[in-house]
């Protein structure tokens, strides 16, 4: 069976340095190294769930696009389009829709976490400011995954449930109608579990303790220079394996580097400078990026023509998959 490699990222604004590593970097090496396909899509559907706000969401898009071009995503090797370019997958998540049990639905993630927060605020309606995207966004990420018949899915792990349901509609179809999905297998990226920002925790924007990933070297000096250290005097010796500076340092230094910093922990190093050699880092990896994503955000008309080859690519494959699709299950001949 040919591999097909398959990403949806929704439109978020600027990634920052965790979804670099966690999602973005994995997901174009893998496409990459496969000898099969690679598809990224971008989630723009999925924004509506919460962003009302139509400049904003368009302005995301590109963000979203130029980010993955930047990154290194090459668009002859990857088929990158707008999920909303193709029409066919809201047909596909009205079909799984109707042989997705409800209870599945209230145990997803989202739903259960936003349940939880009412019930955290004393709010009699449980249900309140879930919408009927919220509930059921696992069925339309499911579409996304099933239509193109995906083999492997870079997820981090608070997306493996979305995944597990793929999987379990797809057998469903399967065994009502006809053999025809698929099913996909997550690829887990260990490191997404253990990206930290500025504070210790895991990085997020929700936290606002992320190093946006094209933001400009004074800026991300900035805040490279906040994140949180101890009071330990600069000729202490300290302990790499609790060093939330080392745990970011391995990300972006060479193996050599890393090493000549552990040893320098040990023998003891002010904060300050393990600070500046994280910044000169970061800012050697990210400046050729942030300069390509510069050049791409100057000219959303090149973006428009690769989002729109894009989806010339797979329209086909979605428009023939849901033909039979639809045969299966008895709508055409």
């Amino acid at each position: 069976m040919r591999e097909v490699v398959l990403t949806g990222v929704k439109p978020t604004g600027m990634p920052h340095i965790g979804n670099y590593f966690g999602a973005i970097k994995p997901a174009i090496d893998l496409a990459q190294k496969g000898q099969g396909e690679g598809w990224l899509f971008i989630a723009d559907y999925h924004s509506l769930i919460s962003l009302h706000r139509p400049q904003e969401l368009n302005q995301m898009i590109y963000e979203v696009a130029a980010s993955w071009l930047a990154c290194g995503l090459d668009p002859e090797k990857t088929v990158i389009y707008r999920q909303s370019d193709i029409p066919e997958l809201m047909e596909l998540n009205w079909i799984l829709s109707c042989l997705c049990p409800k209870g599945l639905m209230n145990r997803a993630h989202a739903y259960k976490a936003k349940v939880q927060e009412n019930k955290e605020h004393g709010r009699e309606d449980l249900d309140f400011g879930v919408n009927m995207g919220l509930y059921n966004y696992p069925v339309l990420m499911s579409a996304d995954i099933l239509m193109f018949n995906a083999t492997h899915v870079p997820v981090g792990a608070d997306q493996l449930q979305h995944l597990e349901i793929a999987r379990d509609l797809a057998e469903k179809f399967n065994n009502t109608f006809e053999e025809f999905f698929v099913l996909p297998q997550a690829v887990l990226s260990e490191k997404t579990k253990i990206i930290p920002g500025i504070d210790g925790r895991k990085m997020s924007k929700s936290y606002g303790n992320h190093l946006p990933l094209f933001e400009d070297a004074k800026s991300l000096r900035k805040k490279v220079m906040k994140i949180v250290t101890d009071s330990s005097a600069p000729e202490e010796p300290k302990d790499p394996d609790h060093s939330l500076l080392f745990d970011m340092y391995r990300f972006v230094a060479t193996p050599e580097e890393v090493k000549a910093m552990e040893k320098k922990y040990k023998e003891g190093i002010g904060w300050g400078y393990v600070k500046q050699d994280l910044f000169d880092a970061l800012e050697r990896l990210i400046q050729p990026m942030r300069e390509k994503y510069q050049e791409f955000m100057n000219n959303k008309d090149q973006m428009d023509r690769i989002l729109s080859e894009g989806a010339a690519k797979a329209r086909p494959r979605a428009s023939e998959n849901l033909r039979k699709i639809r045969k299966a299950i008895g709508l055409s001949r």
